[in-house]
């Protein structure tokens, strides 16, 4: 038997559920007992999914094959999110140009080109992102 205290609209009630099944219940109210029905508990709608999505990194790969004597990588100095890019194949490029836009531990990090060159390759686009010394533009 479960014994509980109600109050409704200042009066206190000692009730006691002494017996329930099939959704009827014998209980006492303040001494007097009584035989009451049950509303079936509806079960609540299922929660939605919610699908949390985030850039995933890219998986590390192998450095590419150096072709010539001429040909660089730029890469990633940490981890992040390419937020931009601010070259495209063919460009020519000078040493110390803002070639893209990194975001690390929530700061924006320039990552300038050290050398001069043509614009290769881009191997990364806007929204990737990239581990400590991915490979983000090859320049020769």
């Amino acid at each position: 038997m479960k014994e509980y205290t109600f109050k409704i609209d200042g009066t206190e009630y000692k009730v006691s559920v002494e017996e329930t099944e099939n959704g009827k219940a014998n209980v006492v109210v303040n001494g007097m007992a009584h035989s009451i029905e049950m509303e079936k508990k509806q079960a609540p709608p299922p929660m939605p999914t919610i699908k949390k999505t985030s850039p995933k990194p890219t998986q590390p790969t192998e450095q590419p094959k150096v072709k010539s004597d001429k040909e660089y990588a730029i890469k990633a100095p940490l981890p992040g999110i390419i937020l931009d890019v601010f070259v495209k194949e063919g460009d020519s490029i000078k040493a110390g140009q803002k070639i893209i836009l990194l975001e690390a531990m929530k700061m924006e990090n320039n990552i300038d080109s050290d050398r001069e060159g043509i614009v290769k390759q881009i191997k990364v686009q806007k929204g990737d992102s990239v581990y400590e010394g991915d490979v983000l533009i090859l320049i020769s």
